[in-house]
């Protein structure tokens, strides 16, 4: 595959600084997958070229004058959905981290390691993976441990021990009689247990009851 085969890697460049253009073009266009057609030197010239240019990637520096990086990955996923986007940056900083996901960044690239992370980076993205640089896998996980902490329950424990019990035997087929027999409460109790899984969970019916009970686990396929 050469670098002007169709199925390369279409790449838009957005960096301020020139001279880093240059660096990264470097880095991406001896990748045979991959290519570069349109540079900016700012956020606001990166969309305006992303609406006349065919682009699969987008590689966005934060710090631009006019529009920063993150504020153009909003733009530009909201104005191309199919568009990855990665932001290459000099910051290790948490919260730019954690702005670029919100924006619909796929990656987070250091540029101190962009000769080593970067290529993997760009066809993760295509992937529709996400490439984290080791410290904001640390980031993640700190902040998922944290809301833990402070009683955000992930979404996967939203149902107390005995609902996810109700939900098991509902899955399996049990009637509600049968179910009141094997837990020792009353016909009426698995009724309110039931009403409160098909609320919580935003479902309608047993069948989709079964459904959730699959996919989380509760049950074989």
């Amino acid at each position: 595959m050469t670098t002007t085969d169709t199925h390369a890697i279409r790449i838009l460049l957005a960096d301020d600084h020139a001279l880093v253009r240059r660096g990264v073009r470097l880095i991406l266009d001896r990748e045979p997958d991959l290519q570069v057609v349109a540079e900016a030197g700012d956020g606001a010239e990166a969309i305006a070229l992303a609406r006349g240019t065919e682009v699969d990637l987008a590689v966005l520096d934060i710090a631009m004058p006019r529009m920063t990086g993150i504020q153009a990955a909003r733009e530009l996923t909201a104005l191309k959905p199919d568009l990855r986007v990665l932001i290459l940056t000099m910051h290790d900083n948490e919260q730019y981290f954690f702005q670029s996901l919100k924006a619909g960044a796929s990656g987070y690239v250091l540029k101190s390691v962009a000769d080593r992370d970067l290529v993997a980076a760009c066809r993760a993205a295509m992937r529709d993976e996400p490439f984290l640089y080791p410290g904001a896998v640390t980031a993640l996980i700190r902040n998922y441990l944290d809301r833990v902490r402070h009683g955000e329950e992930p979404p996967e424990q939203v149902l107390t021990p005995r609902e996810e019990e109700v939900l098991k035997l509902v899955a399996e087929g049990h009637s509600s009689k049968e179910i009141a027999e094997l837990l020792f409460i009353s016909i009426k109790t698995v009724h309110r247990h039931r009403a409160n899984l098909l609320h919580k969970l935003g479902l309608r019916d047993r069948l989709e009851l079964t459904r959730y009970a699959i996919r989380a686990g509760l049950i074989e396929p």
